[in-house]
């Protein structure tokens, strides 16, 4: 495996990865990035914002097996967002998850104190692997959090 900044040819696979492991999970609802307006050209939309990033893992034919995106998270100083953190079924359980979220901390930390992110309590092996990658759990969500659906929010100082 091979981790890579996204580019435009991968938008399409990119999007159906994030949009079945959504509907996997029956969360194929408002609320969630299954509805992001950004879903369908994430390369441009990660490109066009300051201090952020998509990467995409891919296997030894190419192929994008999954992604991880870092972006600034809304108005906060200093306070990036750790987005769309997807594996398809088949790369799963070969930690690539980690892989990625490494790289995505790596980028973060030259440009932000802390990381944040969003998910829902259900997607349990994901909620382990934040955890023991040094993320917090918090209470509530953080004010101008887009995606009203989540049911667990955590954070970390990278710093």
């Amino acid at each position: 495996m091979q981790i890579r900044e996204m580019e435009e040819r991968d938008n399409q696979t990119m999007e159906q990865i994030i949009k079945r492991s959504l509907e996997s999970f029956d969360l194929d609802i408002p609320g969630t990035a299954y509805f992001d307006p950004q879903l369908s050209s994430l390369a441009q939309f990660y490109k066009e914002q300051s201090n952020a990033k998509y990467w995409v893992a891919v296997n030894e034919h190419d192929e994008v097996v999954g992604g991880v995106g870092i972006a600034p998270f809304g108005q906060k100083t200093g306070i990036c967002e750790l987005q769309k953190l997807y594996i398809t079924p088949k790369a799963q359980g070969m930690g690539l998850s980690k892989e990625l979220m490494k790289v995505a901390l790596d980028f973060a930390k030259e440009h932000y104190t802390h990381c944040y992110l969003e998910t829902v309590k259900k997607l349990q092996t994901a909620n382990l692997l934040y955890i023991k990658l040094g993320f917090q759990q918090l209470d509530k969500p953080l004010d101008c959090s887009e995606h009203n659906s989540m049911d667990a929010w955590y954070i970390k100082e990278l710093r």
